[in-house]
């Protein structure tokens, strides 16, 4: 996956899990709980979604590095670069 893959892949996780939140004008440089309306709850799951559609492990250890969209990138892109965008 691209790096634009990764992040829409992220963006339609949100959108499935929350979708009434408004992702249409996220800045990828601010803490995405900061912008969007995101429980600890939502979190796992977003979590838990890169695991089910793309078989991505997140440590809990490694949780803080998707903060931002960027730091999701950053941290996402060895591990997806096989990976399928899935919608």
């Amino acid at each position: 996956m691209t790096d634009e893959q990764i992040r829409q892949a992220i963006i339609g996780i949100i959108n499935d899990i929350n979708p009434d939140e408004d992702t249409s004008n996220l800045d990828a440089a601010v803490r995405l709980r900061d912008q969007l309306d995101l429980d600890s709850m939502d979190f796992l799951d977003i979590v838990m979604e890169l695991r089910k559609r793309y078989g991505v492990h997140v440590p809990d250890t490694d949780y803080m590095q998707l903060a931002t969209l960027d730091s999701c990138v950053n941290y996402l892109r060895d591990k997806m670069k096989d990976k399928a965008l899935v919608s």
